[in-house]
């Protein structure tokens, strides 16, 4: 008969105060599985700390904010967003599906090239692109999204060079009711910068304006804001229309949708409060169905959606490394991953779950990383059943910028891996090892000796 691990006697306060909607408990049911696959078994077999991501839930999340869009508008195009998860694996994934590649960045674009996706399907973005940068979006023929007049009057310098009519679009930023407003990238709507940018690229003939673009925030939870911006980029396009007789191809929407992570300081959970792609399709097509298009002038819908739909394909699973008191007598967890690999728990309450069977007593914790610097909290207040040393957990809901803001800090990075379609195991990126940390660095030879 397997020991029991002993537990302190504890007299615990009963709340008889209001409950929430689940009763007095929530989430103390373990995750021992992934897609079929043991938690226990993925970390002997891979390591602790490690990062999984499910393609099950990658795809089936796309194929949800497809059929979002599509029975409400008819002609929808999706772009992933590289910087929410640039690992080559997660991205054929979404190109597999149909999705295009929108980069914000000369390595992001060479990243996507090398993904074998054509250059006239992808969007550049962002501020800083560099002139070499430029030359090769024009050359592959890419959507080049203008975010501010040096751009604009180096692209038409280029235009001119290379003889190449570059496709490009611009972005606006608007008052949507949101704030604080995005008003740092792109030319405002309001007072006339995004006026100016289009007469600009219109009268001086050496660009091929096709689209209008809109980022309006990140982590939205109002689909009203949306609906405001698709009316105002619909406004522009059918008064571009009236005045130069030329059609708007598309029209990009951005991305910032949220998932269904809890933000900090929430009173609700995030599954509660987060908009589902239904409401955020419902706002964005009744804007642009009822502008004021014709039938065959409809423009093409663009969504650059990346944290909504790679969000929940994420996992981080960790090892407890101690338990101590506080000061102050609250219990804390030490985890054997901080926030140099989970970034996001300066923004969300993550849900964290136990990898193996527990009691019923619970108690309110600390939970820090590993790493020597005060900030390192995965989460400043979690209720969790008392766990040991080599107790594993599972964070959920992690595949959105973890992998891309991560830090070399004090420790290698992990491993991830993707569990496929069928349940099986793939590496699809090696843990660090000191060897590829140091590869990039030399060592002048005068500092090769020296004698302690």
């Amino acid at each position: 008969m397997k020991k029991l691990q002993y537990e302190r006697p504890v007299i615990q306060r009963l709340n008889v105060g209001l409950m929430n909607k689940f009763g007095t408990k929530t989430e103390y049911n373990p995750c021992t599985h992934i897609d079929g696959n043991a938690v226990k078994d993925l970390i002997t077999k891979h390591g602790s700390p490690l990062f999984v991501m499910s393609e099950k839930t990658i795809r089936q999340t796309f194929k949800d904010a497809k059929r979002a869009f599509k029975t409400r508008y008819p002609k929808v195009q999706f772009a992933w967003s590289y910087k929410t998860n640039y690992i080559n694996a997660v991205c054929h994934v979404f190109h597999q599906e149909g999705s295009w590649a929108e980069v914000v960045s000369g390595f992001e674009y060479n990243k996507a090239l090398k993904n074998n996706v054509p250059g006239d399907k992808i969007i550049f973005n962002g501020p800083d692109k560099t002139e070499a940068e430029l030359r090769l979006a024009i050359q592959n023929n890419s959507l080049i999204h203008i975010d501010h007049l040096d751009e604009l009057y180096l692209l038409i310098e280029l235009a001119t060079e290379l003889n190449i009519r570059p496709r490009v679009a611009i972005r606006v930023n608007m008052d949507t009711g949101i704030y604080p407003m995005w008003d740092r990238f792109g030319f405002n709507y309001e007072n006339g910068q995004a006026w100016d940018a289009i007469n600009k690229i219109m009268l001086n003939d050496k660009m091929e304006l096709l689209g209008l673009h809109a980022h309006i925030g990140t982590f939205m939870l109002a689909p009203s804001a949306y609906g405001i911006a698709a009316k105002k980029l619909s406004d522009l396009a059918l008064n571009i229309k009236k005045k130069y007789k030329k059609n708007i191809q598309y029209i990009d929407m951005g991305g910032g949708f949220a998932s269904k992570n809890t933000l900090k300081g929430s009173y609700l959970q995030g599954a509660d409060t987060s908009p589902d792609f239904d409401q955020y399709a419902e706002a964005i097509s009744s804007s642009i169905l009822n502008a004021g298009f014709v039938e065959d002038e409809l423009p093409l819908l663009i969504l650059e959606t990346g944290r909504a739909l790679i969000d929940e394909a994420g996992y981080l699973l960790g090892t407890v490394l101690s338990n101590k008191r506080l000061s102050d007598g609250r219990r804390a967890t030490i985890m054997d991953f901080g926030v140099n690999i989970l970034f996001t728990a300066f923004w969300y309450e993550h849900k964290i779950s136990p990898a193996q069977d527990f009691s019923q007593y619970t108690e309110d914790a600390v939970l820090y990383g590993p790493l020597c610097m005060n900030i390192d909290v995965i989460r400043e207040n979690v209720t969790l059943p008392p766990l040991k040393r080599n107790d594993q957990v599972v964070v959920h809901m992690v595949g959105a910028y973890n992998m891309t803001q991560w830090m070399q800090f004090i420790a290698l990075r992990p491993a991830v891996v993707m569990i496929d379609m069928e349940e099986k195991v793939h590496v699809i990126r090696s843990c660090e090892t000191i060897e590829s940390i140091e590869h990039n660095e030399i060592l002048p030879p005068y500092l090769k000796n020296f004698k302690l």
